[in-house]
């Protein structure tokens, strides 16, 4: 997935996937991931999807600052 956001491109394909949390099973509606990648630039952003009763409906991806990174692998 490619996300612009603030004339930045982020994109699942190029960057480095850093870690993932998965939360229940593949098809369950309340299932979701979430997964954090690095830039090749050192930016951080964090991809999520899930089911239709998940807190993530919709593919999206959210820039995060090192400090927020951080605090999510910490999780």
């Amino acid at each position: 997935m490619k996300k612009m956001i603030c004339k930045v491109e982020y994109n699942t394909e190029t960057a480095t996937m850093v870690e993932q949390h998965t939360s229940r099973f593949f098809g369950d509606p309340a299932g979701y991931e979430e997964t954090l990648y690095q830039t090749p630039d050192g930016k951080y952003f964090l991809y999520t999807n899930g089911g239709e009763d998940s807190p993530y409906t919709e593919e999206n991806i959210k820039r995060m600052s090192r400090e927020k990174a951080r605090e999510w692998l910490s999780k």
